[in-house]
């Protein structure tokens, strides 16, 4: 599909609802942590066009390194959905056929993707590697299009294996390389104004996604306290001791005191209830606090 110049990436956990997708011109509902029910409300209330993005089932981690984290946090280990009911997800987006979803943590399987093609929705692939842009859009995965998403983006990395270090090359190094191919992507991460848009596309982008932008959008459902560390000048790292997974947010205890967790992903968030969890990108700086289609506008330029 033809998408506007700006996208308002997709932020699990509160960040982004269907206010804020319905007011810009194209946003990603997330639906990778919410629940099923959440998931089935949330498509209703959103307005076309816009896209989803689903997490992919996660391997069990193990359960030595749950028990062992659990101990060291004095937590007990809690229950956890490594799919985050991704098949009954995947039938409400199914039904509701968007043009685009989105996935992260790796590609849709053929029978899924053939699924969503038969209803009319493009399959598209978050990846942070040249070598797994390569693979999504060969003939296994038959993707449609790509998220290129860089270090410099908040959330989780979207890197297809738990265990997987995250590359660490910029994202406009990236999109170069993804731009030899000639496939659609969308370029995420870092993106705070049109110079930095305007760069993007003319590296070959078809579209900019942007998260942390929209992060105090009047519309966002980011949370007061994470509102609150959005306009301090803490720095943000790159962990797993947010969720287990590699993940892009503003330092904490844990951060701080946690270097080497292993890859526990769902488990971790759940042991960890009162932590400040401020997933943001690199670099945030002043933040607008606007509606949405004026943070769209200021930032297509």
């Amino acid at each position: 599909m033809d998408l506007p110049r700006i996208v308002a990436a997709p932020m699990a956990g509160g960040p982004t609802t269907p206010e804020l997708v319905n007011a810009v011109s194209f946003g990603f509902l997330a639906l990778g942590t919410c629940t099923v029910e959440q998931a089935s409300t949330w498509l209703k209330a959103c307005e076309p066009p816009f896209g989803v993005n689903l997490f992919m089932p996660q391997p069990e981690p193990s359960l030595i390194d749950v028990e062992m984290v659990a101990a060291e946090l004095g937590a007990e280990v809690p229950q956890a959905d490594v799919t985050s009911g991704f098949e009954e997800k995947f039938e409400l987006v199914v039904a509701a056929a968007p043009p685009i979803v989105s996935t992260t943590f790796g590609p849709l399987h053929p029978e899924h993707v053939e699924r969503l093609h038969s209803v009319g929705s493009e399959v598209w692939v978050t990846v942070t590697r040249i070598e797994d842009a390569r693979e999504a859009m060969g003939d296994l995965w038959n993707a449609d299009g790509l998220i290129v998403q860089g270090p410099e983006a908040g959330g989780h990395r979207s890197t297809w294996s738990p265990e997987e270090v995250p590359d660490t090359l910029y994202l406009d190094t990236i999109v170069e390389e993804v731009a030899e191919l000639g496939v659609p992507f969308i370029a995420a991460g870092g993106v705070r104004g049109p110079e930095d848009v305007e760069r993007l596309i003319n590296l070959g982008a078809d579209a900019v996604a942007c998260g942390t932008a929209f992060l105090l959008a009047d519309e966002a459902g980011t949370s007061p306290r994470n509102r609150e560390l959005l306009c301090t000048d803490r720095r943000t790292v790159v962990s797993r001791a947010f969720s287990g997974r590699p993940a892009r947010g503003i330092e904490n205890e844990l951060t701080k005191r946690y270097r080497d967790i292993p890859p526990i992903y769902p488990y971790l968030r759940p042991m960890t209830p009162d932590a400040d969890y401020c997933l943001v990108g690199k670099d945030r700086g002043e933040l607008m606090e606007a509606p949405a289609k004026e943070i769209e506008a200021y930032l297509a330029g």
